[in-house]
């Protein structure tokens, strides 16, 4: 049984990596606002999380099984596959239940299952600990005000917790630009990212053994700082967005992987998309809707 699950984690995550590398490509095209790329970073994480998919004539896993692989039908209606699975691996010759080619794929695959859960284990142990850890230290923050609090034990701002989620401020942020620090940790509140983050660090703890998963959730994170900085500034007038790019300049930035800190890209980068930052039109909202769209059922629809 762990050797079929891992089987089909393998797959999942090579799935995962094709539709991963099509984003970092449209990543690199400056026009495309992090909002979006932000978005669209969701299509690897569901390849990584489902096993299957609908079918689809004219998705690239279409494509790519006419050439190097094939599928798995897993539900079908009159002889039409609605769900399937895409097999990379071909290592089998029966798939319910997985009949391996050879004795030897079989032992490679119950050795190599049993390793890959151990250490996932391991990882999401390790993962559960620091985040535990980055909760204690915000335990003897004072409220300020509302879901607003102030800690000696932190050097940069930043939203913790999920369920009840508190915005923590270092001594010293009382009064420096305030109200623009909270507009960026309100909005991070608001689209639940700290939750996703996690979902994120559960996922890669998952896929350990892909090293593009790891790159994967690393752009993840920046995008979603980089997009909620768009998402800020575009409510900003040009004098409100320089004040909002020197607080940014003036806060420390020290990575948390569990907590959306305001500091927590690099500051270059985030300084540079913010001066670059032009505001989309009703036009180009609906625009980017269909390509999101539109690379959601190229990406993430399988070979029927």
């Amino acid at each position: 049984m762990l050797a079929e699950i891992f089987y089909w984690i393998f797959n999942m995550s090579i799935s995962a990596t094709i539709c991963g590398v099509i984003v970092i490509i449209l990543r690199s095209i400056k026009k495309i606002p992090r909002r979006v790329i932000h978005i669209l970073w969701a299509i690897p994480f569901v390849r990584m999380c489902l096993p299957f998919g609908l079918s689809g004539k004219y998705g690239l896993m279409t494509l790519i099984s006419r050439f190097t692989t094939k599928t798995v039908v897993i539900y079908e209606i009159w002889d039409t596959p609605i769900f399937t699975s895409m097999n990379f691996i071909m290592g089998a010759e029966n798939y319910q239940p997985i009949v391996y080619k050879t004795d030897l794929l079989a032992r490679v695959f119950a050795v190599s299952s049993l390793i890959w859960a151990i250490l996932s284990a391991a990882i999401i142990i390790a993962f559960s600990a620091v985040y535990f850890s980055t909760i204690d230290e915000i335990k003897k923050s004072v409220l300020l005000r509302d879901n607003v609090y102030i800690s000696d034990n932190i050097k940069s701002p930043a939203v913790y917790g999920i369920i009840r989620p508190k915005i923590v401020l270092p001594r010293g942020f009382e009064d420096f630009e305030h109200e623009l620090i909270l507009m960026h940790e309100g909005i991070h509140i608001k689209r639940a990212d700290n939750l996703f983050r996690i979902l994120g660090f559960i996922t890669v703890s998952v896929h350990w053994f892909n090293p593009a998963a790891w790159i994967f959730l690393k752009m993840y994170l920046t995008d979603m700082e980089l997009s909620c900085d768009e998402a800020v500034i575009a409510r900003l007038d040009e004098n409100e967005k320089k004040a909002y790019a020197l607080a940014l300049v003036s806060s420390v930035e020290k990575t948390n992987v569990f907590a959306s800190a305001f500091g927590g890209a690099k500051i270059r980068t985030r300084i540079e998309n913010i001066l670059s930052y032009r505001k989309m039109s009703l036009l180009s909202c609906i625009s980017f809707s269909v390509l999101i769209a539109a690379i959601a059922y190229i990406l993430l629809t399988n070979a029927g």
